[in-house]
């Protein structure tokens, strides 16, 4: 896993003119609706992913 994944688009327009922001680590910039923010790894979940659907359709 890198340390700096890059994210495929805005969270509020969902255009991908993306650029790092100069804000610092994890900063982006969108060109298309002139906004920035910030993504943030928070960690693990304890329990994991759990699936309610029976794991897929049987072949």
């Amino acid at each position: 896993m890198s340390e700096r994944a890059a994210p495929f688009h805005c969270p509020y327009c969902g255009d991908e003119d993306l650029r790092p922001g100069e804000q610092g680590h994890g900063a982006w910039e969108c060109g298309a609706c002139n906004r920035a923010f910030q993504l943030k790894f928070l960690g693990l979940l304890a329990r994991g992913l759990r699936r309610d659907d029976g794991g897929g359709e049987a072949i």
